[in-house]
């Protein structure tokens, strides 16, 4: 995501009362000085998503952002969106929420094939971890 981003937790909790919300990914970005909420989505984008993310920011910004820091911004990633129903969803809203997609695939790059181990020295490694 770019070097000015800091990692600050994954199913970050945020508490209301006796009752525990949790944020999937919280990041904050340096340059913009705000943290950044970040809800992953298996599905397709549901209007809802927006309620809930319009929640986790309100809770961030009154319980968890610094007196300096700007007012958090989230971005929710599904697996696919329908732009139209993102921008009926998103037009009434006052706080700063981004809908994006990612793709999977089965392939790895090849970029990538030096840098990580193949299925079976994973598994061989697994294996002795097992037996010892």
């Amino acid at each position: 995501m770019g070097c000015q981003f800091t990692f600050i937790g994954n199913q970050f909790k945020l508490q209301v009362d006796d009752k525990e919300y949790f944020v999937d990914l919280l990041l904050y970005h340096r340059e913009l000085q705000c943290l950044v909420a970040i809800e992953l989505k298996i599905g397709e984008f549901q209007p809802e998503y927006k309620g809930k993310m319009e929640f986790y920011l309100s809770l961030l910004n009154n319980k968890v952002k610094l007196p300096h820091e700007n007012d958090s911004i989230g971005i929710i990633i599904c697996k696919e969106k329908n732009r139209t129903i993102v921008e009926y969803s998103l037009k009434t809203s006052s706080m700063p929420i981004g809908v994006s997609t990612y793709t999977t695939t089965a392939k790895l790059p090849k970029d990538y094939k030096n840098l990580l181990p193949d299925g079976k020295a994973i598994s061989r490694k697994i294996d002795l971890l097992f037996q010892g």
